[in-house]
């Protein structure tokens, strides 16, 4: 399916789709940028996009392949890949990872997940198929045990293991724990979530001959967003141009931000998707440009991942660079935030993954929290005020953070906190 001139799709989808032609009606009959529609507003575009009663689709559902995201909670999302669609989906991804690093005959596990209708498994399976360099594919999965894994990366000598972050350093403490190594990987491509300092430390331990290296940035529901820029920060992407456009908006104003070094909310157009449209959608991500004029972004992790302790608000990558710069030894190799409810005040508990050995936890505990509170000066303010309790820090092994049961990724932040 040819890239669409921005007109016509925004046509197409106002006089097919129920929910964009509410969206739109106040707009004139021809609108040309995409400056001029509005950013879809979420709650609304998934509660058009039912199984049943679908209003956003722009025609009956009589071929296409459906996939469910959406986590453990909440209502699930459905997105919906006609055959035309799926395949330049991943062709397109496909020819991205030869940029991330793919080679003639690599091989390659796909440690992802499948299954209840969870897409990354058999997008990743799909994509490496339609990559234009040869390549020998084992299906692995994330759900098979540690141990089948690990013997067969051994196995077949495999060059590039491909899975979530969380499932790369369960693999990664599982061969550390057996005093294994796998000398023969090339590459780790991680995807499905941020891979923090902390994690390359313990990757490195298992794969001591292996480049962390993003697969590429996609979602089963915005689609195409970034593929991967060869580089030293994992983070940094480039649109998948033509086929998609990538704004980065003001968090405040819903402005666009054109110059580098700040950052805003990512929102999506994709120029080829017809059945299920879209247009300025917002991706779930902070990012920042790093090179405005080549169209290089760096993600700064999910806009809704973080935690509010009392009047104090904390993110998840701030709370990682903490934690990172008072492990000057490398000891933490995963990070949870906990939100907690104790005698009527919150309480911030940091869920941390030590390496193999316990001796000085408790030092280092007090140093990640002397840290903290001096890099937010507001959380010890607060705790002054006896408005919420000091932040404590709990040891686990990396196996004991708590996991999405159907898609492995880590849940960075939990809130135990009671509803009522």
């Amino acid at each position: 399916m040819p890239v669409q001139q921005t007109t016509e799709l925004i046509r197409f989808a106002r006089h097919n789709s129920p929910f964009y032609s509410e969206l739109y009606a106040g707009l004139p009959d021809r609108v040309a940028e995409l400056t001029d529609l509005p950013v879809v507003p979420q709650a609304e575009f998934w509660r058009a996009n039912s199984p049943r009663g679908n209003r956003l689709l722009t025609g009956a559902l009589t071929e296409a392949v459906v996939f469910k995201s959406g986590g453990t909670t909440g209502a699930p999302k459905f997105s919906f890949y006609t055959r035309d669609e799926w395949r330049e989906f991943t062709t397109a991804f496909g020819e991205n990872l030869v940029g991330a690093g793919l080679r003639p005959g690599h091989r390659v596990a796909d440690l992802f997940y499948a299954g209840e209708l969870y897409a990354s498994y058999t997008f990743i399976l799909d994509s490496l198929q339609h990559s234009p360099v040869d390549n020998v594919r084992l299906p692995i999965g994330g759900a098979a045990p540690l141990e089948s894994t690990a013997h067969t990366l051994e196995e077949f000598e495999v060059d590039v293991v491909a899975g979530t972050p969380t499932t790369l350093c369960s693999l990664a403490d599982h061969l550390i724990a057996a005093g294994r190594q796998l000398h023969h990987v090339e590459l780790l491509f991680f995807g499905g979530e941020s891979l923090f300092s902390d994690q390359h430390r313990l990757l490195a331990r298992a794969f001591p001959n292996a480049l962390p290296r993003s697969i590429g940035y996609a979602s089963v529901d915005a689609g195409l967003l970034g593929a991967a820029v060869p580089g030293g920060d994992p983070r940094v992407h480039r649109p998948f141009s033509p086929y998609t456009v990538m704004e980065i908006l003001d968090e405040h104003t819903g402005q666009p931000i054109t110059v580098n070094g700040v950052p805003g909310r990512a929102v999506v157009t994709d120029l080829r998707r017809r059945l299920m449209p879209i247009l300025r959608y917002p991706a779930g991500d902070r990012a920042e440009w790093v090179d405005a004029d080549a169209g290089h972004f760096r993600i700064l992790g999910r806009s809704e991942e973080g935690v509010r302790i009392g009047p104090v608000s904390l993110y998840t990558q701030d709370v990682h660079d903490i934690v990172s710069a008072a492990d000057l030894a490398g000891r933490v190799v995963g990070t949870q935030l906990v939100a907690r409810r104790r005698d009527g005040r919150d309480e911030l508990v940091l869920r941390l993954a030590y390496d193999q050995e316990a001796a000085g936890l408790e030092d280092l505990a007090a140093a990640i929290v002397k840290e903290l509170l001096a890099a937010r000066p507001l959380y010890g303010q607060a705790v002054q005020a006896g408005h919420i309790h000091p932040p404590v820090v709990e040891w686990a092994r990396i196996g004991e953070l708590a996991v999405n049961s159907r898609s492995g990724k880590l849940i960075r932040v939990l809130d135990e906190r009671p509803r009522s």
